[in-house]
């Protein structure tokens, strides 16, 4: 487990980003009070509107502080509507968690305020070796985010006040033994069954259709052969690769900064070490935890006695499934690669050198340096690649806020045409035929923007064909786009999608052919069970459907099995129809008692989530929580249209 974490700290990261995002880190609601009151409103809460700017704000602000967590992060999985979305539902959820904080007159003492600026991990990095907050770099840091340490903490009081909010119920809910093991039982609850399937691909030949059939068919479901709205366009992107190409860096530019990052570009010091892992999660019992501490006593008097077998005691004894059998061995690492008790430790001892008894969040840790790599400064020849991309990089962002000035003053200077400011600024105009509102699959990621779609499809844009403002998708991304040629939405003709609705109306016919035989067996089988035509006998469960349809298995474990042998039919809509025979219940296998108090833990937290989440819907009821931008539709349902 340990060497996992070690190996796999971007991974970790990300995903300690995905569940546990703080709102209130370097920014809170403060910053996203101060953006502009101007542009349209995409949420209200409370009577007080969260506008465009206030929104696009804040998801830059996400977006931001993933690239300095993580710079080798792909930021186009935060660009999509889903994202953008979910940042939407976080401003709505810390403004109406707020409202019901301010109403409750809850709030944070100055302890708990403490505590959980001690427990900041970017806080945290601000700290000197002696513990204390360097306040200088503390003032700097959230300087640059336009915030004083006042407006921050005050900012880190508002969310424990939110978090309060919740923490009520959540932390409130109780079940007993009982409760849970009835609703386990259930769910891990199987039942034998056979099933028949009536599947409507098999009726599709025996379905005939005549044209006037189809032609009716057609003009009763005219919604189902909608075109929408199309638009040929032109568009022009300006974003930082553009930018870069146009930065020139000559060699005393490189050379000069070489001289100035001497230090820093110098090679980290790395250190190999191995060790010896005995397991004690902060979860364990105090007990527990005892015993594991004093066998790892008594492994580091074994190892001090006698050094050269650290390996073999590794090899025999440490329970980190990652580098025990290669002796405890960790190979090579840097500052930032390990846990921070663990890093301390071993950067403060000599080559061949054991630790003492090192705690994390892991266990109980014995450490044996076993290398040393000194820095390497290394010379300018071998750096200048890296150097000349890094300092045109540095270049590029500087320049990037001038020449944006330029492109959004160009296209709206000149708004009958694109080719004015690519010119000016050295980009191509690009085009696209059949641009919808809604983005299908497979469109460029430019124009599946909802910012950019939205401003393109506005009526001024439709209209006048003018180019629309500049849009930014992104961190250092604009767009611009005009509308060459609209199409409105519109019914296609009957002759254009005859062959599409003579299909749609034999796949209609075919499922309600196999519904009704489905029907039509399910009574003459329930009339006489020893002629029920069904398939062989299998097991299924919540957890292991097998191989059976997701609707089927649904449906067999809604039936009542109070009476068996029992029959179902199943109605699988456009896929036919099921009849199952279900024969017995199959009671969940009684689990070891460790594994029944996790899985009553884990069924109390979900209860416990569950009572968060309605209440926090009711929250929003009662200060009136509306998200007025549109959703963006699924993924599934997207690709399809």
């Amino acid at each position: 487990m340990f060497d996992f974490v070690r190996k796999n700290t971007r991974i970790m990261q990300f995903l300690l980003f995905l569940l546990i995002f703080p709102s209130f880190v370097l920014f809170g609601l403060e910053g996203y009070n101060r953006m502009s009151d101007r542009g349209e409103a995409v949420a209200e809460v409370d009577g007080q509107k969260i506008r465009q700017p206030e929104w696009d704000a804040a998801h830059k602000n996400e977006v931001d502080r993933l690239r300095e967590r993580m710079p080798n992060l792909d930021l186009k999985l935060f660009d999509t509507p889903e994202a953008r979305q979910a940042s939407l539902e976080r401003i709505v959820r810390d403004r109406v968690l707020a409202a019901a904080a301010e109403k409750m007159h809850l709030g944070a003492s100055d302890q708990q305020l403490a505590r959980a600026l001690r427990e900041d991990p970017t806080i945290a990095t601000l700290r000197k070796p002696d513990g204390t907050l360097d306040m200088e770099r503390y003032r700097q840091l959230l300087g640059a985010q336009g915030m004083s340490p006042e407006m921050f903490e005050a900012n880190v009081r508002a969310d424990l006040s939110r978090r309060q909010v919740v923490a009520g119920v959540t932390n409130s809910a109780v079940a007993g033994k009982a409760v849970p093991d009835v609703a386990l039982n259930a769910f891990f609850e199987k039942r034998e069954v056979q099933v028949a399937t009536f599947a409507a691909s098999d009726y599709t030949a025996k379905v005939s259709v005549s044209d006037a059939d189809v032609e009716a068919f057609y003009k009763d479901n005219a919604r189902l052969f909608q075109a929408p709205e199309a638009a040929d366009v032109e568009y022009l992107v300006l974003d930082i690769d553009s930018v870069r190409k146009q930065v020139a860096v000559s060699d005393a530019d490189l050379r000069t900064y070489y001289e100035q990052n001497t230090a820093r570009l110098a090679s980290k010091e790395e250190r190999r070490a191995s060790h010896i892992l005995i397991n004690a999660p902060k979860s364990a019992s105090a007990d527990d935890r005892q015993k594991a501490r004093a066998k790892a006593e008594s492994l580091l008097a074994a190892v001090r006695k006698a050094p050269d077998s650290f390996a073999k005691v590794a090899k025999e004894n440490s329970q980190d499934p990652g580098s025990a059998a290669n002796g405890g061995d960790l190979d090579f690492f840097a500052r930032g690669a390990m846990v921070k008790p663990f890093e301390e430790a071993a950067y403060a001892l000599k080559k061949g050198e054991i630790s003492d008894i090192v705690e994390t969040e892991f266990g109980f840790h014995i450490i044996r340096v076993t290398d040393v790599k000194a820095p390497r400064q290394r010379s300018f020849d071998e750096m200048k690649g890296e150097l000349e991309t890094e300092l045109r990089n540095q270049q590029a962002q500087r320049k990037f806020a001038e020449v944006a000035e330029t492109f959004s003053n160009g296209v709206y200077e000149q708004s009958d045409s694109l080719k004015p400011t690519a010119d000016k600024l050295k980009l191509s105009v690009q085009v696209a035929q059949g641009v919808q509102r809604k983005p299908v699959a497979g469109v460029a990621p430019v124009l599946a923007n909802p910012k950019l779609l939205t401003a393109l499809f506005s009526t001024d844009s439709i209209e006048k064909k003018r180019n629309t403002e500049a849009v930014e998708l992104g961190p250092n991304q604009l767009a611009s786009a005009r509308i060459v040629q609209y199409t409105p939405a519109r019914t296609r003709p009957f002759d254009e999608v005859r062959a599409q609705a003579r299909q749609l109306l034999l796949a209609q016919r075919a499922a309600q052919m196999a519904a009704k035989e489905g029907a039509d067996k399910l009574a003459a089988w329930k009339a006489a069970p020893a002629q029920a035509a069904v398939g062989a006998a299998v097991l299924v469960s919540r957890v292991d459907p097998g191989k059976l349809p997701r609707p089927v298995v649904d449906g067999v474990l809604r039936a009542d099995a109070s009476a068996l042998p029992a029959l179902v039919g199943i109605d699988l809509g456009s896929q036919g129809y099921a009849v199952a025979r279900i024969n017995k219940l199959v009671p969940r296998e009684v689990p070891a008692e460790a594994a029944a108090r996790q899985d009553r833990g884990q069924y109390l937290q979900a209860w416990a989530d569950a009572e968060g989440a309605a209440y926090y819907d009711e929250l929003k009821q009662r200060y009136k929580a509306e998200v007025k931008a549109a959703k963006p539709a699924p993924a599934a349902a997207a690709a399809s249209k």
